[in-house]
């Protein structure tokens, strides 16, 4: 399952440069699928849907730190475990029941992100 960041944080920013994805945002910052990935131009996703790797998005959260969960791959393919939780001094990075997912999809969105 990806993470998500819950409004106890503290907007302290040590989880941003742990993130291997870059898949972490400060609050109010617009996010891009390239950042920190081999993804560029029109990509086309294993789901089938098309986007812009270059284009930018509209950030999650205006008031806090947030993850993209389409880029979180609890940092599989990198490390034993999720650092922006290994970091975080007030455990704000928490699993997103929101988003479930197997070992095997985050390895192979790692692999993809990082492999184009």
């Amino acid at each position: 399952m990806a993470i998500k960041i819950t409004d106890a944080c503290i907007n302290c920013g040590a989880c941003e440069p742990e993130c291997p994805n870059s898949a972490i945002y400060e609050g109010a910052i617009d996010w891009r699928w390239k950042d920190k990935t081999k993804l560029s131009g029109p990509t086309i996703f294993p789901d089938g849907t098309e986007d812009d790797a270059d284009a930018y998005h509209p950030a999650v959260s205006d008031e806090v730190y947030y993850i993209v969960s389409g880029k979180c791959t609890e940092c599989k393919g990198f490390h034993e475990e999720p650092q922006c939780k290994a970091v975080c001094p007030v455990d704000c990075c928490v699993d997103d029941p929101d988003h479930r997912e197997t070992e095997e999809v985050l390895l192979d969105r790692q692999k993809f992100m990082h492999s184009a």
